[in-house]
C-alpha cells in the first residue's frame, strides 16, 4: 500500500499549490478537502458557513477527511481548521505522512489580505485574527506533523523540492523524483500570491488569493482530477 502524503497548515500556507505540484511530480492523485466538500454540496464553502454555521461545515469536513484518508497513495491538502477535531487529527496521523507547511501570521496576512471569501477572516482586524488562529492551532499542526517545513520566502518550486527531499530521506517515495527548475526571478517575486494558486485552502476559502473566481480552464482540470468512479454521491444542500 502506498503511503498517503497529507499537508496541514493555516489558510494561505500554500497547501493546495504545493500539494498539487507534489502530486504531479510523484504521479499521484491530488485532493483538496475543501474542494471535495464544494463538489459534493454544489455550493461554495462561505455559503455552507452561512447556512449551517462552522459546526455544520466541520461535520462535513470530518466525513470528507475520513473518506479521503482511507484511500492509498494520494496527496491530500486539508483545510486550515481540520486539526481542530480530534478524530481528524487521528485519521491524518494514522493514515499518512503529514507535512506541516508553517508560515508566520504576517506572511499569511500578506497572502490573504485581499481575499473577501474566507469566512473566518471577515473581521475588523483579519491580521489579529490570523495571529489568534496561529496561537490556537500551531501546536495541533505540530502534533500531527511528520515534518515541519517553514515556508518563509522560497519559491513554490523550492518548497516542493523541500517536501520531496523530506519524503525521499524518510524512504516514503523513491529518490528518482528529480528536481524541478526554479522559477525565473520575475515569477519567484510573486511567491506570496502564487502559494495559493488557483484556489485558496482551509477554513472555507477555495478561491483565488485576489478573491476572484478561479480560471475556468483550471476548474476543468481540477474537476477531471478529482472526479473518480469511487467518489461518494453528491450531497443535497439547500440553496
Amino acid at each position: 500500500m502506498l503511503e498517503n502524503v497529507i499537508l496541514v497548515g493555516l489558510m494561505g500556507a500554500g497547501k493546495t499549490t504545493v500539494g498539487r505540484a507534489v502530486a504531479r511530480r510523484l504521479g499521484r492523485q491530488f485532493y483538496d478537502s475543501d474542494h471535495e466538500i464544494e463538489a459534493r454540496t454544489g455550493v461554495r464553502i462561505p455559503i455552507i458557513f452561512e447556512h449551517e454555521g462552522e459546526d455544520g461545515f466541520r461535520q462535513r469536513e470530518a466525513q470528507t477527511i475520513d473518506e479521503l484518508t482511507q484511500r492509498s497513495g494520494i496527496v491530500l491538502a486539508t483545510g486550515g481548521g481540520a486539526v481542530l477535531r480530534a478524530e481528524n487529527r487521528e485519521h491524518i496521523k494514522s493514515r499518512g505522512t503529514v507535512v506541516y507547511l508553517r508560515a508566520t501570521p504576517h506572511d499569511l496576512w500578506l497572502r490573504t489580505r485581499r481575499d473577501k471569501n474566507r469566512p473566518l477572516l471577515q473581521t475588523a482586524d483579519p491580521r489579529a485574527r490570523l495571529e489568534q488562529l496561529f496561537r490556537e492551532r500551531d501546536a495541533l499542526y505540530r502534533e500531527c506533523a511528520t515534518f515541519v517545513i517553514e515556508t518563509g520566502r522560497p519559491s513554490v518550486n523550492a518548497l516542493v523540492n523541500m517536501v520531496l527531499m523530506q519524503l525521499e530521506v524518510a524512504g516514503i517515495v523513491p529518490s528518482n523524483t528529480g528536481e524541478a527548475s526554479e522559477a525565473p526571478d520575475g515569477q519567484a517575486s510573486a511567491h506570496d500570491e502564487a502559494l495559493e494558486g488557483a484556489h485558496g485552502d482551509g477554513d472555507g476559502d477555495a478561491v483565488q488569493a485576489d478573491g476572484h473566481d478561479e480560471d475556468p480552464a483550471q476548474a476543468d482540470r481540477d474537476a477531471a482530477v478529482q472526479t473518480l468512479p469511487t467518489s461518494p454521491a453528491r450531497d443535497t444542500f439547500p440553496r
